[in-house]
């Protein structure tokens, strides 16, 4: 079995989990520098990192010695633009060299604008309650633009607006730290006032790509979502799982929340109101593909009321407690594909697990491979049924900064060692290397990557 031709097999990061270089070189704070403290576990912090600020070609050639095919980057935002009106030129210059090196490496650069990390100057400014953020956003879409799509073509405006504003303004696990009753009208109305300010932001991004990128762009968006798996595969299963994926209700994990407006130019009620004239015109912007991160299925998953809909003892589990559900990408890209016909790309896939160097120098991670394999069988299904699957993001190339847990969460393929920054690779990293290799999965995947797999790449 294998995946189409031309289909991208990478791995994805984000600017503030490995850069590190906090304040160096001109860059401005984050809501995540300058609010964090005391928030996250063990007292962590990214002002270090993985320092992919300065070990950027190393980590690049690690790549290019895998074989990888694509690399799904994210641009700090207070890096490029460190106070209102400021453009920081040692900062962009980062942005440049990375990409020059991954296109010297035969990498193609995915660049996503936005993974979390909200300049303090905007958030002072009112932050995604402000009108204004979208202009803040264009303008900074348009500079970033015009340095780097010389040589990028796929472009993400944002990654997870579900998550980052559920958790930051919602939930009060994430910066701002702001928390409301949930079920209220408080939070419904919150939900819709950030949404769409966050889907302004968004279509005045991808207009400013179409209209100044240097190579013909692919524009897209990266997001997670409520997704529900059929019980079994009977019509009346099937269509129930769909529907309670696609829900009604006024809900920032719902997929439909956010893509009716973008792929439909329809938006449920309670954010139509709040639409002003001509603004979903301009949320309504053609996309290219639809970046989808998944890593479980919610009907397996704790809800709400802390009680999971589909439970027994023992159900296997990752170290980010997530349950294992090998079917969600599968029934992810089929419910995605038969309501927005809309090509996807898996942006991010992966699972953490408890990693540590081995007497033999090794990190040995089976349960990883074994997660890897499992979910891309899902995939494998959906692209032979002729779903079209574009390309698939592991998350994520490096240990990193899992934001509030701190470094305690480990997803990367690289094992890092913080204290020294020693990048050691990990059995699943030579192991996705074949699979590269492959174009989908091969002979011999029921054993774990041992020593046969490690011969053709060089420890």
């Amino acid at each position: 079995m294998s995946f189409p031709d031309g289909f991208l097999w990478g791995v994805a990061s984000a600017a503030y989990q490995i850069e590190g270089a906090y304040d160096e070189d001109g860059k401005g704070p984050s809501i995540w520098d300058a609010l964090s403290d005391g928030h996250v576990l063990h007292g962590d912090s990214a002002r270090i990192s993985c320092d992919h600020y300065h070990h950027f070609r190393e980590d690049v050639a690690i790549m290019k010695k895998l074989g990888l095919q694509a690399y799904r980057f994210s641009v700090s935002w207070p890096r490029v633009i460190p106070a209102e009106g400021v453009v920081n030129e040692k900062g962009l210059q980062f942005y440049r060299d990375l990409v020059e090196e991954l296109t010297q490496a035969g990498i193609e650069p995915l660049c996503t604008l936005y993974h979390w990390d909200l300049p303090m100057w905007v958030h002072e400014k009112g932050g995604w309650y402000a009108d204004r953020i979208s202009d803040d956003f264009a303008q900074y879409t348009e500079v970033v633009v015009d340095a780097l799509s010389d040589k990028v073509q796929y472009w993400m405006t944002f990654n997870e607006g579900t998550s980052f504003l559920g958790e930051g303004y919602l939930h009060g696990t994430h910066p701002p730290y702001e928390k409301v009753p949930a079920g209220t009208e408080e939070e419904f109305d919150k939900v819709a006032r950030l949404s769409r300010n966050l889907l302004l932001c968004h279509g005045k991004a991808a207009d400013v790509i179409r209209r100044r990128a240097k190579l013909p762009p692919k524009v897209g968006i990266a997001t997670d979502s409520t997704l529900y798996i059929p019980e079994s595969e009977s019509e009346a299963d099937i269509q129930d799982a769909k529907a309670r994926t696609f829900a009604g209700d006024v809900n920032h994990y719902l997929l439909n929340w956010w893509m009716d407006p973008i792929m439909n130019g329809e938006a449920h009620p309670r954010l139509q109101a709040i639409l002003r004239e001509g603004e979903m015109e301009t949320i309504h912007q053609p996309l290219d593909f639809l970046g989808w991160n998944c890593y479980l299925a919610n009907n397996y998953n704790d809800g709400p009321d802390g009680k999971m809909a589909k439970y027994w003892p023992g159900i296997p589990r990752t170290n980010s407690g997530f349950p294992v559900t090998p079917d969600a990408l599968y029934w992810g890209v089929r419910f995605i594909s038969e309501r927005y016909d809309i090509p996807v790309m898996i942006t991010e896939n992966g699972i953490a697990i408890i990693d540590f160097v081995m007497d033999d120098g090794c990190v040995h991670d089976p349960q990883r491979i074994q997660y890897l394999k499992w979910y891309l069988r899902g995939l494998e299904r959906a692209a032979e049924e002729g779903y079209p699957v574009i390309g698939y993001m592991l998350w994520s190339i490096l240990d990193n900064f899992e934001w509030a847990f701190g470094f305690e969460k480990r997803f990367g393929l690289v094992y890092v060692d913080y204290l020294t920054q020693k990048r050691t690779l990990k059995d699943s990293a030579y192991w996705y290397a074949d699979v590269i290799r492959n174009n989908g999965l091969f002979d011999g995947t029921e054993v774990p990557a041992g020593d046969e797999s490690h011969e053709r790449i060089e420890r």
